[in-house]
């Protein structure tokens, strides 16, 4: 499509990752099992706390929105990442671009936000033990989730606008597997500064913002648990918290290196590089870091093998 001397792009190339026919298959089958894991795993996380009466707490409560959240990010992407590995036209339209991406940061933006109302409950748990249950009600920790979703939202919102409206004319390649925000905006014919700078902006406040938050819940919460007299309290109170702790770090670190800078137009290989550990490894890992640290998650999934067994026997 032309408008004067400029030409509009309506579909874009995604380079990916190889262009080695043998290679791209092993690719397709690794991120295929990957995919397929991530969703059974976080799936399995939301059954088990739906039908299981002792997971039924705000901790848990958090834990399966958070698995919701990292089965759509994943969705997002991996799909048409796999498709595009087998097929020797590696495009996307223009708009799915749009959409891939808005839907990308806006469940990355969600996560974030449901990071600090997790940590804020570890929190309330551990320094205010006595009042938590009070506290900490089902309306309570829905408003809370309600507000990650709708802070997601509208987090990516404005910037998302402001692209769309942008011309494009190319060059219609992105170095990169999915639609990544930088990479796409660098196909916009026109000064981008100012929506780069509203994206770094946008992505200091929501990653240090929510992070500053979660780390000062936490600073809170291991002076608490210091004060415990007796090491087997202070070992319990330590491990109701390691699994998030340790997912958060791993969410923060990649992400506001990868994000959080004024331009990221010359390390596009690296933040692809990146992109692959937080888009999908890090949902692929956060099932095994939850059920693992878990007692509790552990003996509800004995529980619900021991039923199948059981039906099976009888059956």
């Amino acid at each position: 499509m032309e408008t004067g001397n400029v030409t509009s792009i309506t579909e874009i190339f995604l380079l990916g990752f190889v262009y080695d026919l043998a290679l791209e298959i092993v690719l397709f089958l690794v991120f295929l099992f990957v995919y397929i894991v991530t969703v059974l795993g976080n799936a399995l996380i939301i059954v088990l706390i739906g039908i299981d009466s002792r997971l039924h707490s705000p901790m848990y409560f958090f834990l399966s929105n958070l698995s919701f959240i990292e089965i759509l990010m994943t969705t997002c992407v991996v799909p048409k990442m796999l498709a595009n590995l087998l097929s020797k036209r590696k495009s996307i339209s223009l708009a799915g671009c749009f959409a891939q991406s808005y839907f990308y940061f806006f469940m990355g933006s969600t996560e974030f936000i449901l990071f600090a109302a997790m940590s804020f409950d570890r929190y309330m748990a551990i320094c205010y033990p006595l009042r938590y249950p009070t506290l900490m009600t089902g309306t309570v920790c829905v408003k809370l989730v309600i507000g990650s979703w709708i802070g997601g939202f509208l987090s990516v919102f404005l910037s998302t606008v402001l692209k769309v409206r942008l011309p494009y004319c190319g060059p219609n390649v992105i170095n990169h597997y999915f639609c990544d925000s930088a990479p796409l905006l660098h196909l916009a014919c026109t000064d981008i500064s100012l929506i780069e700078l509203i994206d770094f902006v946008g992505s200091l406040l929501l990653l240090l913002g929510s992070l500053s938050f979660t780390a000062t819940s936490y600073v809170y919460i291991i002076t608490t648990i210091l004060k415990i007299p007796s090491a087997q309290g202070r070992k319990k109170a330590f491990a109701t918290c390691a699994s998030h702790f340790t997912v958060v770090s791993m969410g923060y670190g990649i992400s506001i290196f990868v994000y959080v800078r004024p331009s990221q137009a010359d390390t596009m290989g690296m933040n692809k590089a990146l992109a692959v550990f937080s888009g999908i490894l890090t949902p692929l890992l956060n099932p095994f870091i939850f059920s693992l640290r878990n007692e509790q998650m552990k003996e509800a999934f004995r529980d619900i093998l021991s039923r199948i067994a059981s039906k099976i026997k009888d059956g």
